[in-house]
């Protein structure tokens, strides 16, 4: 299969990888496929340009953002293909039914998970993209492990499963960690999971209380709340208010 048909067979399944096409230079016109996996097809017709489109299709991939870029006397265009974010709420709680709403509006795959059983219930959660009735470890198993573009919530106030879920999700790639708790729940957790080996910069990954400073009063507010500051990890922004932003508002791509 040609370079491009693996593109678009990837980008018709809803994988994620990258076609690098020369657009000028010595070759153009030669392309260049890279799965999230590393492997590729074609090439661009040397092992170090092949080399350096490896490098700039994975930097590009995970940043899901398409672009031409120059090296040297070779010009390139990457464009990328990706599925839609996952984002998995640990604890069926009705934080959780809201958080499922709000992700999907735009455009997130909710999943909820929770090993009690009778929480856990998929009628619950109509909005989920699927409902996993499992600890933390069998569950990450279930949805095809945890990867960079995959954000994590732990809605629950229960030690065992919070503790489970957060230090899984630190031990993985996950863009984005967030907790429940008050303050006092906070300092709490972080003593128990440093007893268990966690250190203090796996430690400052966790969002913590979880959410941006909305005032949020309701279930809807807080997943609001939730999402906001999902969506801003995931573009590297803070979550403040535009009014207070110096420079462009929106980036523009190269």
């Amino acid at each position: 299969m040609s370079a491009q048909g693996a593109f678009s067979d990837l980008a018709r399944s809803g994988g994620r990888g990258a076609l690098v096409t020369v657009l000028a230079g010595a070759t153009p016109g030669l392309k260049l496929f890279v799965g999230a996996d590393g492997a590729t097809r074609g090439s661009l017709g040397s092992p170090a340009l092949d080399s350096s489109a490896v490098e700039l299709a994975e930097e590009l991939m995970w940043r899901e953002e398409s672009e031409r870029r120059e090296l040297g006397d070779v010009v390139l265009f990457v464009d990328v293909t990706f599925p839609a974010p996952r984002l998995i709420a640990f604890g069926a709680v009705d934080f959780a039914g809201a958080l499922c709403r709000i992700a999907r509006a735009v455009g997130w795959r909710p999943y909820v998970v929770d090993p009690r059983k009778r929480f856990a219930q998929p009628a619950r959660f109509p909005d989920a993209e699927q409902v996993i009735a499992a600890w933390p470890e069998e569950a990450f198993a279930a949805v095809g492990g945890i990867d960079r573009a995959t954000s994590i919530a732990v809605l629950t106030h229960d030690p065992k499963l919070d503790d489970a879920a957060l230090i899984l999700a630190l031990r993985s790639d996950a863009g984005y960690i967030g907790a429940m708790g008050s303050r006092r729940a906070q300092a709490s957790r972080r003593e128990r999971l440093l007893a268990q080996g966690i250190t203090d910069d796996e430690l400052a990954r966790i969002a913590a209380p979880i959410g941006l400073d909305l005032g949020a009063l309701t279930a809807e507010e807080t997943a609001l709340s939730i999402m906001a500051e999902v969506i801003a990890v995931k573009h590297g922004h803070s979550g403040g208010r535009l009014a207070s932003a110096r420079g462009r508002i929106h980036e523009v791509g190269v």
